[in-house]
């Protein structure tokens, strides 16, 4: 038996040997080269991807004007640490913000860890935006190749909303990458039947739901089906595995709520956005059904959310306000799904490409349904959530479907039934680039004059589309693979012009805000839609928000970050009777010169006006109605403890009350305060 000699040691040119380079070196240049089956270009792609998404939503990122209500939340948190904890809007606990407090905690470490400041509150942001870039594509990339999670990748980076959302402090970038790791997750489990990743998966999604509540859950139906279809397990073990995972997914969503719940309301704060100050009715009611119906026993479910994102309805997400932020790639995903879908048909139950191609469908469609057809408060921005699977059904669909093209293309010598079929796909793609493209055209037409970046987009896409379909066609007769390779890189051109266009101008504003959009203004804040409780600010952006009126990157004064403070007024003109004035510098200045040890600054009517005054001065600020005004946070007793134990000197209040609360303590104050008669409405208590 003979025995193969080891290759000989590698020398240099004098003959010396030449050691063998280091496991660590080798794994580095792998990070970089990619594994060595993948073809040569994918890593360097994938890295020039996370490379231009966080240029995207860093740039310029000391600069951008945040949601001033969840700002001045981090900065309380950063003061007090039962603020943070709690998620309260102020230092002294007084009112929570509408949310749970995950997304603030998040922010808040970093604030904590770097300093206050607009790039400290932003860094996670991006951090977490170009996370959920990197694991879509690991995703994608593990059943369909480098092709597909490239395309997948490229298509999420340039989502508009995505783009505008990130460069913003709402928690909705931190809510997404939550509902990425659950579902990589809940993939692995289904393709091995393990237990633990399916734990880890609901812990994912309860801390999701720790983000933004309900909004959490709409991707559930889809992870259970495709759990309970794929995985290779006895239907009996799938139930039970499943039970468990939905055992650590009510652990991982509830642990705080019941902890907060369970806390005596004299000892913590009011739950903002409630009616009865208890989380649950903040998760049923505001933030849950409220949201989908527009009416429950919430205050902060009344009105239809056509302010923001138009009339509910299932063209909702083509309108003219919404069409520019998420709808370019709605076409080619439905088209990609159910192709895909079709190509899959005769696969074993356990088959993971279609696994994921039910998990991606379920997340557009699920997510689609709810936004089209919510009635209640909605959100542009909300629709970052759908952007990962439209972005995964284009990559996935557009190969398989390409895939499907070449193979119809060279159907020759075959039955000629099956030469029907085959030619029968041949048609899919090309209808779904042109039906994409002209898509495209018309979206950009709707904002054709607002500047040159959209016109050169829409020549772009119409022309790269035209190439497409054509070089498609013309591959298919002549039979020249190299051509029909042309045509689909010209085909992702066409489909990603105009996302690329908005996304860009996403990335020069620095005024993103409350409501973050991406491109030309399209009327977002139009449209009617009744906003119960009084009417809100001009410039407000809703629920989640401020009045735009407040640098909410600046530091509070004697916060540790390097930025300045501004001097720019917060309107505060707000319903429930005790907010209708104007709080200016020269206002906020006096209050700090004659706090006298109190606890609080001064109370307002709402949080908008109350963040922004936490963010000039530094101190705590009383919201005593919460966002709308109309919170039952403040009452007439509860104010009279305050002045009486010296924890509140000033109030503002105003004539144009309603409600008998208010009514109540606006009486009260003008009763036995005394008015500073500098600033209109303002009364000294005590």
């Amino acid at each position: 038996m003979t025995t193969l000699a080891p290759p000989p040691a590698p020398t240099t040119r004098d003959g010396r040997h030449r050691a063998a380079p280091p496991a660590a070196r080798s794994r580095l240049r792998a990070l970089f080269t990619g594994p060595p089956e993948d073809p040569r270009w994918a890593r360097p792609a994938l890295w020039a991807i996370l490379v231009l998404a966080t240029a995207l939503y860093a740039w310029n990122m000391s600069s951008i004007s945040g949601n001033t209500f969840y700002d001045a939340a981090v900065y309380s948190g950063t003061r007090s640490w039962k603020a943070f904890f709690f998620g309260a809007l102020d230092s002294g606990s007084f009112i929570t913000v509408d949310k749970p407090p995950f997304a603030l905690w998040v922010m808040g470490l970093s604030a904590r860890v770097l300093g206050y400041g607009t790039w400290q509150l932003m860094l996670p942001m991006v951090a977490l935006g170009t996370g959920s870039v990197a694991l879509l594509y690991r995703m994608v990339k593990r059943d369909f190749g480098a092709a597909a999670a490239t395309i997948a990748a490229l298509a999420l980076t340039l989502t508009p909303i995505t783009v505008a959302i990130t460069r913003d402090t709402n928690p909705d970038p931190v809510l997404v990458f939550l509902m990425l790791l659950g579902a990589a997750a809940l993939m692995k489990a289904v393709r091995t039947g393990k237990l633990m990743p399916l734990v880890w998966s609901g812990v994912a999604i309860g801390f999701a739901f720790n983000t933004k509540m309900m909004q959490a859950y709409v991707v559930l139906p889809a992870f259970f089906l495709v759990y309970l279809w794929a995985t290779p397990l006895g239907l009996g073990r799938r139930i039970r595995n499943l039970a468990v995972g939905t055992v650590a997914l009510v652990v991982s969503s509830a642990w705080w709520m019941v902890v907060v719940d369970l806390v005596p309301a004299s000892s913590r704060p009011y739950i903002g956005g409630s009616t009865d100050n208890t989380v649950w009715d903040l998760v049923i009611g505001y933030n849950g059904f409220g949201r989908i119906f527009g009416a429950s026993s919430s205050v902060g479910s009344q009105g239809n959310g056509a302010s923001f994102g138009g009339e509910a309805g299932l063209y909702r997400l083509f309108n003219s306000i919404m069409g520019g932020q998420i709808s370019w790639l709605i076409p080619f995903a439905l088209v990609a799904l159910i192709g895909g879908l079709v190509l899959r048909g005769r696969a074993p139950r356990t088959d993971a490409k279609r696994a994921a191609l039910l998990l991606w469908g379920g997340w557009f469609v699920l997510h689609y349904l709810t936004f089209a057809l919510a009635e209640g408060t909605f959100h542009p921005y909300y629709v970052t959530a759908m952007a990962p699977g439209i972005a995964a059904l284009a990559g996935i669909g557009g190969v398989m479907l390409y895939r499907a093209f070449r193979e119809g293309s060279a159907a020759v010598g075959v039955p000629p039934r099956e030469r029907v079929r085959a030619w029968g796909r041949v048609w899919v793609l090309p209808a779904a680039i042109a039906g994409s493209t002209v898509w495209a055209v018309v979206l950009l037409q709707r904002v054709s004059g607002s500047g040159t970046l959209y016109t050169v987009a829409e020549v772009v896409a119409g022309v790269a589309g035209a190439v497409a379909v054509i070089g498609l066609l013309l591959g298919r007769f002549t039979g020249r693979q190299r051509l029909t390779g042309i045509a689909a890189l010209a085909a992702v051109v066409a489909l990603l012009a105009g996302p690329a266009a908005y996304a860009a101008s996403a990335a020069g504003s620095s005024t993103n805000g409350t409501n973050p959009t991406a491109g030309p203004s399209t009327g977002g804040m139009g449209g009617g839609g009744g906003m119960g409780g009084g009417q809100r600010p001009s410039g407000s952006g809703g629920p989640g928000g401020g009045t735009g009126t407040s640098n909410s990157g600046s530091a509070p004064s004697g916060s540790s970050s390097s930025s300045s403070s501004t001097s720019q007024s917060a309107s505060g003109r707000t319903a429930g009777g005790m907010g209708d004035t104007q709080v200016s510098s020269a206002m906020i200045s006096y209050l700090k010169k004659n706090q006298d040890g109190a606890t609080w600054l001064v109370a307002v009517a709402t949080d908008q006006t109350a963040s922004s005054i936490i963010l000039e001065s530094g101190e705590p600020v009383i919201s005593m109605g919460g966002w709308s005004g109309s919170d039952n946070a403040m009452t007439l007793a509860k104010l009279k403890s305050l002045v009486k134990a010296g924890k509140l000197h000033y109030i503002v209040v105003s004539d144009s009350g309603q409600g008998s609360s208010n009514s109540e303590i606006s009486t009260w104050v003008k009763k036995n305060g005394t008015a500073v008669s500098a600033y209109s409405g303002l009364y000294r208590l005590g």
